[in-house]
């Protein structure tokens, strides 16, 4: 079910009923359609209760309870919902929504409110309490309307964010007094829940301001929200020593340019109330250097830096970010910093209020914690596989711009997690080999860096001494107990090799709440699995059996995540190894093999690897070493701009999947 090419999320609107039923629905269901169709996100819509899956619900951004009744869900089907939501997923309840699950208890903190009783249809003014919410920032103070009033059972102002209440000396029949939300909105573990009492009447689906209510619903509920316009470098409005500079390829076709160390800008017209994050489009042939974000003056509080690499040439441009601190307001000055002559040129900027996100929750890359040095760890890990003799000598046929590092090195997951980040991945897949290890040891590190890039953290069950299906229910249910309250916990779970164990059964008991994946496409072998992956990089480049596993996925509500990889190649690392050779081809094989699996409709990509150095598999920036291959030449770039190349790629793919607009769930 994945999002068409102009999609950005998709949607799940459930209307099954178990009690009365509002003639509405259609109307409904449409509106929601149409909304989706012009405002960046597709629609399934359902009575079926067998979608609630785990499995399922990792497919939409956000599910409607579309003038639902009753109990509508089972069990099971609760527990999925539950833990979808908790864990990042968005809820929207439109009108009967909260006359369903009365049984439920988690169902009514959820919603907010039960249905009570309503009098007629009949017009009644609407108080708009807060007009900052994308819901209600299109209406006035009031807006006065046709529809049928809830009464609810409490007032669910305790626990929610009221955004609109009822005028009860507006019209006849109300019974909670001057009090009385209508619509109101509140986060629900790590997600969100939206809901509003309007939409009984079919007419209200044609209504322009009841429409866009639910739209800005949807899109909180989603975790939709947009970064600032881009700003032009050259718009300054006070500066020393900067100037402007004429570049074609640049935005308007000029520059903020001419900087040297010391010298700044100031932008009077934008404000950094608020901001999260600083983006910039730069380009450089000189020497590159640091951006200073402050507020108020050029000696104002210092928000960030970040770097800006040297890009090959004047007109060659490359987008750097970082993520901001602390409160400060006042308007934004940029100060530059770096060796003698001529710095860097900057095109356009951004100021985002969004945090450090902008990544993708549908595209997943698998990361490798097993590396360690003498200075972090007291001995060389891994490093040395292969018979060498590290720093200058590793087993691995590209070398790391980090040096041989250690995988406990807080630098180093620091900077792991901007790159991954900067590749537009929403989710790094663990590799975990059993409770007590050395990569359990270092998971928490890994997570809290993770979580300060906007980035969740889902897990790759590694082929450890003795394992069974029963172990890995047991690990399943170990990382949930001991990580899953870390919010950047992501409750997905790959299980490699899983071929080599014939009876799945015992998953049963962890599926309902947790997504587990087989390693195969061979739709035979995957009884009691959410759904499959493929890892192998190297089968991407030809995607053998793809299409049918992807159709049977598709068909069974399953999910599928193809892996692709950009090449392949152990030669140091396992000297006489027979597993052929994939090479990149400057950047076409791993274009290849994004578009093999695009044409399958994937609910995620999975990626293969960020940082699996002695499989050379590698997205991680790779640098240019006598004895070594390197990234010189990928995508045409050289320099500094071709160590992340491969990064500044996936986000090109990542766009083409699943365009990013939003933050990840």
């Amino acid at each position: 079910m994945s999002a068409g090419a102009d999609a950005t999320y998709q949607v799940l609107v459930f209307s099954k009923t178990a009690g009365f039923r509002h003639d509405s629905i259609p109307a409904g269901v449409e509106a929601v359609r149409s909304l989706g169709a012009t405002g960046g996100f597709t629609v399934t819509a359902t009575e079926d209760a067998g979608a609630f899956t785990a499995a399922n619900l990792a497919n939409y951004r956000a599910v409607v309870f579309l003038s639902t009744t009753g109990d509508v869900l089972n069990d099971g089907q609760q527990a999925a919902l539950q833990s979808y939501v908790d864990g990042g997923g968005g809820f929207v309840g439109v009108h009967a929504a909260a006359d369903t699950e009365y049984g439920w208890p988690y169902y009514g903190q959820l919603v907010g409110a039960w249905f009570k009783s309503h009098p007629a249809i009949q017009q009644a003014v609407i108080r708009n309490e807060d007009r900052s919410h994308p819901a209600t920032a299109h209406l006035g103070a009031t807006w006065t309307r046709t529809d049928e009033w809830y009464d609810y059972r409490t007032n669910p102002r305790p626990n929610v964010k009221v955004l609109q209440t009822l005028d009860e000396s507006s019209y006849t029949g109300g019974t909670m007094g001057a009090d009385h939300p209508i619509t109101w909105y509140h986060a629900q573990g790590k997600g969100r829940s939206f809901y509003t009492g309007l939409g009984h009447t079919a007419e209200s689906y044609s209504d322009g301001n009841f429409r866009q209510l639910l739209l800005g619903g949807i899109r909180y509920a989603a975790g939709v929200s947009s970064a600032l316009t881009p700003i032009e470098g050259e718009a300054y409005t006070s500066g020393q020593g900067v100037q402007i500079a004429n570049h074609a390829p640049a935005s308007g076709g000029k520059t903020l340019g001419y900087i040297d160390n010391g010298d700044w800008a100031g932008y009077s017209q934008v404000s950094v109330a608020g901001a999260k994050t600083f983006t910039a489009k730069v380009s450089s042939a000189g020497a590159g250097g640091t951006i200073q974000v402050r507020a108020g003056s050029a000696t104002g509080t210092l928000l960030g830096t970040v770097t800006v690499p040297v890009t090959g040439g004047w007109e060659t441009f490359q987008t750097v970010t970082t993520t901001l601190t602390g409160t400060a307001t006042g308007p934004l000055f940029l100060v530059f910093t770096g060796g003698a002559g001529s710095l860097f040129d900057i095109d356009t900027l951004t100021l985002g209020t969004d945090g450090p996100a902008r990544v993708s929750p549908n595209v997943h890359v698998f990361y490798y914690p097993w590396y360690g040095s003498p200075s972090v760890s007291g001995a060389w890990r891994h490093w040395e596989q292969g018979g060498h003799t590290p720093p200058a000598d590793i087993g691995a046929d590209l070398y790391p711009a980090l040096g041989p590092y250690d995988s406990g090195d807080t630098a180093a997951i620091d900077q792991h997690m901007k790159w991954i980040r900067q590749s537009g991945a929403g989710v790094l897949v663990y590799s975990w080999w059993g409770r007590g290890g050395y990569e359990d040891g270092l998971a928490r590190r890994v997570m809290d860096a993770a979580q300060r890039e906007g980035i969740k953290v889902a897990w790759h069950i590694e082929p450890y001494a003795n394992r069974t299906a029963a172990s890995v229910v047991s690990d399943v249910q170990y990382l949930n107990q001991t990580y899953g309250a870390h919010p950047a916990f992501r409750n997905a779970f790959y299980v490699f090799e899983s071929l080599k164990i014939t009876d799945w059964t015992p998953l049963d008991q962890v599926t309902a709440t947790n997504i587990v994946l087989a390693q195969t496409t061979d739709t035979s072998k995957i009884a009691h699995f959410s759904g499959m992956y493929t890892y192998d990089a190297i089968a991407g480049a030809t995607a053998p059996g793809w299409q049918q596993a992807a159709a049977y996925a598709k068909q069974h509500n399953l999910v599928w995540a193809p892996s692709v990889g950009p090449g392949y190649i152990d030669d140091r690392a396992v000297p006489g190894n027979t597993t052929p050779t994939l090479t990149r081809d400057n950047g076409a094989t791993y274009d290849k093999e994004w578009t093999n699996a695009i044409n399958t409709a994937p609910t995620w990509v999975s990626i293969t690897s960020f940082n699996e150095w002695h499989e050379g598999s590698v997205l991680e920036p790779a640098v240019a070493r006598s004895g070594y291959q390197s990234f010189e030449g990928a995508y045409g770039k050289t320099g500094a701009a071709a160590q992340t190349a491969y990064l500044d790629r996936t986000r090109y793919w990542v766009e083409r999947f699943q365009p990013l607009s939003a933050p990840t769930r």
